[in-house]
């Protein structure tokens, strides 16, 4: 039973030191319900109890605000519809430069921005000969039929 009251007394100043040094240097804004000097006279003058009400009540949260954030709708947020904005500027631009990679694959597409000797028929054959009907046959040769 001894070791037992020698236990639980060692627990209580180890809970008892434990708040007070933690009330003493705990963030101001954050402390809830009592002023720092009256947290700090609970937790030495009330045993047990102090201590716990400490932890469960006069440490704040790390974030307060998070829990009382006010839900806003996406029209009314600048900073959402400012991000709007950039995002079809940046959509725009991204079409842009599509449409010009699309053209610079594709080569050009009108008949008038290509070179003369594209414009030929594929089934067009080179006249070696150089006479205009291609027939190999010069006007006055022996062998033409125009003899």
């Amino acid at each position: 039973m001894t070791r037992l009251l020698v236990g639980l007394a060692v627990a209580t100043v180890v809970l008892t030191v434990y708040a007070l040094v933690d009330a003493a240097l705990f963030d101001r804004n954050r402390i809830r319900g009592l002023p720092r000097f009256a947290w700090i006279l609970v937790v030495l003058f009330v045993p047990i109890i102090g201590p716990l009400l400490w932890i469960v009540v006069g440490r704040g949260r790390r974030n307060p605000v998070s829990r009382q954030a006010r839900t806003m709708a996406p029209d009314d947020d600048l900073e959402f519809l400012g991000r709007l904005g950039r995002d079809a500027e940046q959509e725009q631009r991204i079409r842009k430069l599509e449409e010009e990679l699309a053209e610079l694959d594709n080569g050009p597409t009108s008949a008038s921005d290509k070179p003369a000797d594209d414009r030929a028929t594929p089934d067009a054959k080179p006249n070696p000969s150089g006479d205009a009907d291609g027939t190999g046959d010069t006007p006055g040769a022996p062998g033409s039929r125009d003899a």
